[in-house]
């Protein structure tokens, strides 16, 4: 009797071990941590991911490449700002990561991430691009497990449980479950 093999497809958990490289070739990141996702349109990985895995089962590999605009869009000159280091705090070093909206935008737009780029006297090169705008990224994909979603990780649209997202349930009632502080934040369980 052959045994039964889950296929991905809308709510299911999917484990994937990856890596990043750029188009050509060179790598981005070395995922040591599998990427563990909630599969169905829920925004928790890329959609062309998702479309390449879709319908697969463990065991199966690949390797993608995902154009910037299915990605993390193009680079965009004019989220580059350059403003006076004194309305930074500091120490100032490049890497620093600020939380602002663009100049051009109104105030009810979402806040962006600048990242410090260049230092120079006293001026600050703050990047609003994600950094890996631009940048044609190819995947290399092998899923390791494919298991249906609990009800809970459906509700909540992401999964929970080992290299996912943990709620404090001990002493918390559900409805307060969402607005719990560091909800936003991947934690891993120390035993």
């Amino acid at each position: 009797m052959k045994e039964f093999t889950m296929k991905i497809a809308k709510n299911t958990v999917v484990t994937v071990k990856y890596k990043l490289s750029d188009a050509q070739g060179n790598l981005i990141e070395d995922g040591r941590e599998p990427m563990v996702y909630l599969h169905g349109g829920y925004e928790n990985t890329l959609p062309k991911i998702e479309e390449a895995l879709d319908g697969k089962e463990a065991g199966y590999e690949t390797m993608i490449q995902v154009e910037p605009q299915d990605a993390f869009g193009e680079y965009d000159p004019s989220l580059v700002k350059i403003e006076p280091r004194n309305r930074l705090p500091a120490p100032l070093e490049i890497g620093m990561q600020f939380e602002g909206t663009p100049d051009d935008v109104d105030s009810d737009e979402e806040a962006l991430i600048f990242t410090v780029t260049d230092i120079a006297d006293d001026k600050v090169v703050l990047d609003g691009n994600h950094p890996l705008a631009g940048i044609a990224l190819r995947f290399s994909l092998n899923v390791t497990e494919v298991r249906a979603a609990t009800d809970e990780e459906i509700v909540h649209e992401h999964v929970h449980g080992p290299n996912g997202h943990h709620h404090a349930h001990d002493d918390m009632d559900d409805e307060d479950d969402e607005s719990s502080e560091g909800d936003e934040f991947r934690t891993h369980l120390i035993h």
